[in-house]
């Protein structure tokens, strides 16, 4: 992951459970994510965001064929102050899997809304992000 995705490796970024419907990310509060105001600095947030969608994503393609990705946007609302380890959590493999079965043929492409919450330790509402990726059949 370094490699890929160095600044994964360097919050500490870690995936709690991955599977064929969704994918969960753990965001650690220390002083890797942490801001000069006390709180998880936005970008980490944004980055554990960004890795439950795009795991969730990999994990799908991994046995249907080649494709490239890539965030076409990104929107972020922050709810309540991050200052302790945030969980990030996507739950939409199920339709990604069968908006990507339909890109059939070479240079068939699609974009696809994803959401990812972050919830602090005690379950409340952190952020939430939404990303849209785009998908195309190589």
């Amino acid at each position: 992951m370094w490699k890929r995705l160095p600044s994964v490796g360097f919050w500490s970024i870690r995936v709690d459970d991955i599977d064929e419907n969704m994918c969960v990310v753990r965001l650690p509060f220390s002083w890797r994510t942490q801001n000069p105001f006390n709180s998880v600095y936005f970008s980490a947030l944004a980055g554990a965001a960004e890795l439950s969608t795009g795991l969730l994503c990999h994990y799908l393609m991994s046995d249907m064929g080649r494709f490239s990705m890539w965030v076409v946007e990104f929107r972020a609302r922050f709810v309540k102050k991050a200052t302790s380890p945030i969980f990030f959590s996507c739950h939409q493999g199920l339709e990604l899997k069968e908006i990507l079965s339909k890109l059939t043929e070479k240079g068939n492409h699609c974009t696809f809304l994803m959401v990812s919450e972050g919830h602090d330790k005690d379950g409340l509402l952190v952020a939430f992000m939404e990303i849209t990726w785009s998908f195309k059949k190589k």
